[in-house]
C-alpha cells in the first residue's frame, strides 16, 4: 500500500495516494495583474522553438531550452485544490508569498493547479507556512516537497461561490482521428491536422519538466549538485500526448572543477566509494533512488527497479501529473539523441510526416509500449529522417554534414563515441526541396516497401544503403554508437508485415480519388484511410480460415506490386531511384 500523506500541505495534508494514473486534462491562465509579461514572451518564443514551428525567429538551441525549462520548473508548485474552489481567493492566497507568472489547471484524481512563480524565493515562502499533516491512526513521513494539498477553512463560504475554474483535455483524440481527417481539405492538411492534434501542449511540457524537476529535489538528498532532465520524446518535438517521460539523473556536475585556477600547492580530492565498472555504480545509485522514491516520493508508485537491463532504470507512475516515467543515469548518449532529433525536427516538415507514419504504424499494431520484436518509435524515426535524406534534393542533411558544420564549442566526445554536431540551428542552411507532404507521404512507403532489407542497412551518418555487417532482419546502425543495430530487436515476420503495409498504403494512396474528400460521399480518404484495418490483415485471416481467394481489391494489390517492381528494370534491388551522392 502506498504511504499516505507524503509531503507537505497548505492548512491540511496531503491527498491519499491512488493506485492508478489516468491521463490529466489542462486549462492554461494567466493571473491578471500578476504576469510578468516579459518571462511569458520567452515562454512562449522557447516552446515554439522546442516544437519546431514554422516561424522565421531565431530558434533556441537544445540545452538553451532546457535550461530554461529547468529554471521555470524549479519556481514552481503543484497544488491539489478542492473540486469547488474560487480562483480568484485562490490567486489572492498564493500571491501573499511574490507575484505569479502563470497557472493552469488539469485534473488527475481531482483538481490540481500548476502555479509557477515569478522568483524562486516565493516557493521558500509557501513551503515555511506549510506543514506535516496528522492521519490519525496512519503515520506521515516528513518531506519538504513541492506538492501540495489545499482545502478550505470555510467550505460554506466556497462552495456558495459558482467555481470559475476550467480545464481541457490533454489526452489524445484517438477516437476522433479518423473523423478530423475525414474532413480536410488536402492530405497535406490532414498531416497537419494529425500534428496540431497530437502533439504536446506547452502546459504539458511544463508539467514533464516540473515532474523531473520533482525527482530531482528527492535525487538532491544524496547528490545535491545533480540534475534530472527529460530526454527522448518529451524534449525532442517528437512526443505526442500521452507518451512516457524518460529522465536522465545527470551527475556530471558533481565535484566538476570550475575554470579557476586552484591555489596554492595542492590538489583536493573528495573521498569517494569505489566500485569494479560504471554499471555497478550505475546500478547502486538507481537502486537507492529508487528505495527513496518508493518509500518517501510523493505520488510516485509501482516503482521497478529493473537493474539487470541493458540501460539500468527505475520505472515508477507519478500519479499528481498522469506520468509514466523511467529513470537512467550515466546516459549521455541518449541525452545527444535527444539533441540531434530536436535538431532534425525543426527543420522543414519532418514533424508532420513522422507523426503520421509513427500514428499509421502504431494503428497496424507495427509499434507498441510493451517491449518485444517490434519495431520502436526511435527507429521508425530513424526510417523516416533517413528517407529525407535520400531525397533528390534532400530534405535533411546527414548527420556527418552536421559534424562539418560544427565549431569548437560543439565537439563532443561521449564514453569514446565521437557525438560532435552543430548544435545551431542557425546554421544550417534549409533544404531546396519543395515536395508536398502528401507526395512524401507515398513516396515513403514506396521506398521502404521496396527497400533489400535482406541486405542493406540504415545510416543517417551517410544517405547511402550500406551492406548490412550482421543478420539481422533490421539493420538501423546506431548514429553515436555506431558499432550497435538500434532495430536488432525486431524480427523476421514484424519486418514483412511492415513491408506488406508499407507497399499496401502505397497502393491506397495511388488509387483515383484517394488524394482528395468526395462532397457526395462520407467515405474515408487520404490518411484517413490508411488507418483503417488492413487487407495484409485480411489476407492473413483469410488464410489461417482457408477461405477461397480474397476480394478484387486485394487481386488489385498484387497488380499494382508487381507493376511497381518492373517500373525499374535497372535498379535490381527493387529499391526507388534516388541520388545516393552526399
Amino acid at each position: 500500500m502506498a504511504a499516505r500523506g507524503v509531503g507537505l500541505w497548505a492548512h491540511v495534508p496531503l491527498c491519499a495516494q491512488r493506485s492508478q494514473v489516468l491521463p490529466p486534462m489542462h486549462r492554461h491562465f494567466s493571473c491578471p495583474g500578476t504576469v510578468a509579461a516579459d518571462v511569458r514572451k520567452e515562454e512562449q518564443s522557447s516552446g515554439s522553438a522546442e516544437t519546431g514551428s514554422e516561424d522565421r525567429t531565431p530558434k533556441k538551441r537544445f540545452f538553451e531550452v532546457q535550461k530554461e525549462r529547468r529554471e521555470q520548473a524549479q519556481r514552481t508548485v503543484l497544488i491539489h485544490c478542492p473540486n469547488k474552489i474560487s480562483e480568484k481567493k485562490f490567486l489572492k492566497y498564493l500571491s501573499q508569498h511574490g507575484p505569479i507568472n502563470n497557472h493552469s489547471f488539469y485534473e488527475s484524481f481531482g483538481l490540481y493547479a500548476v502555479v509557477k512563480f515569478c522568483q524562486k524565493e516565493s516557493v521558500a515562502s509557501l513551503q515555511n507556512v506549510t506543514w506535516t499533516p496528522s492521519l490519525g491512526t496512519e503515520a506521515a513521513i516528513p518531506f519538504r516537497s513541492r506538492s501540495f494539498n489545499l482545502k478550505l477553512k470555510n467550505l460554506s463560504n466556497q462552495t456558495s461561490e459558482k467555481s470559475s475554474v476550467s480545464h481541457s483535455t490533454q489526452s489524445p483524440p484517438s477516437s476522433k482521428k479518423l473523423f478530423l481527417l475525414r474532413d480536410a481539405e488536402s492530405i497535406d492538411d490532414q498531416l497537419n491536422t494529425l500534428l496540431k492534434k497530437f502533439q504536446m501542449t506547452e502546459e504539458n511540457t511544463k508539467l514533464r519538466y516540473f515532474t523531473c524537476s520533482l525527482i530531482e529535489d528527492i535525487a538532491a538528498a544524496y547528490f545535491p549538485d545533480c540534475a534530472v532532465r527529460p530526454i527522448g520524446s518529451s524534449v525532442n518535438s517528437f512526443g505526442k500526448l500521452g507518451c512516457d517521460l524518460d529522465m536522465f539523473l545527470d551527475l556530471d556536475d558533481i565535484g566538476n572543477f570550475s575554470d579557476q585556477k586552484t591555489l596554492g600547492n595542492f590538489l583536493v580530492e573528495f573521498q569517494v566509494k569505489n566500485v569494479p565498472s560504471e554499471r555497478i555504480a550505475t546500478q547502486k545509485i538507481l537502486s537507492v533512488i529508487g528505495e527513496y522514491l518508493d518509500h518517501f516520493g510523493p505520488g510516485c508508485v509501482g516503482v521497478q527497479k529493473i537493474l539487470n537491463a541493458h540501460c539500468p532504470l527505475v520505472r515508477f507512475s507519478h500519479q499528481a501529473s498522469g506520468f509514466q516515467c523511467d529513470l537512467t543515469t550515466n546516459n549521455r548518449i541518449a541525452l545527444k539523441s535527444s539533441e540531434l532529433l530536436y535538431i532534425y525536427g525543426a527543420l522543414d516538415s519532418v514533424r508532420a510526416l513522422v507523426f503520421s507514419i509513427r500514428c499509421w504504424a502504431r494503428a497496424h499494431s507495427l509499434t507498441s509500449s510493451i517491449p518485444g520484436a517490434w519495431i520502436t518509435n526511435f527507429s521508425l524515426t530513424m526510417m523516416v529522417i533517413f528517407f529525407l535524406q535520400r531525397s533528390s534534393p534532400p530534405i535533411l542533411p546527414t548527420l556527418d554534414y552536421l559534424k562539418s558544420i560544427a565549431d569548437a564549442e560543439d565537439k563532443c566526445i561521449i564514453e569514446g563515441h565521437n557525438c560532435t554536431f552543430v548544435c545551431d540551428l542557425n546554421r544550417i542552411k534549409p533544404s531546396a526541396n519543395t515536395e508536398t507532404l502528401e507526395l512524401l507521404l507515398k513516396e515513403f512507403f514506396e521506398y521502404f516497401g521496396n527497400f533489400a532489407f535482406n541486405k542493406n542497412s540504415i545510416n543517417i551518418r551517410q544517405r547511402k544503403e550500406q551492406n548490412k555487417p550482421e543478420t539481422s532482419p533490421l539493420h538501423i546502425r546506431n548514429p553515436f554508437e555506431t558499432s550497435l543495430n538500434i532495430s536488432k530487436n525486431v524480427s523476421q515476420s514484424q519486418l514483412q508485415k511492415f513491408v506488406d503495409l508499407a507497399r499496401e498504403s502505397s497502393w491506397i494512396l495511388h488509387q483515383k480519388g484517394n488524394d482528395h474528400p468526395s462532397p457526395s460521399s462520407s467515405q474515408l480518404w487520404g490518411l484517413a484511410a490508411l488507418l483503417l484495418p488492413s487487407v495484409t490483415k485480411t489476407m492473413s485471416q483469410a488464410k489461417r480460415k482457408r477461405k477461397k481467394p480474397a476480394s478484387e481489391r486485394i487481386k488489385n494489390l498484387l497488380e499494382f506490386i508487381k507493376s511497381s517492381s518492373t517500373e525499374n528494370p535497372a535498379n535490381t534491388n527493387g529499391t526507388r531511384t534516388v541520388s545516393t551522392q552526399a
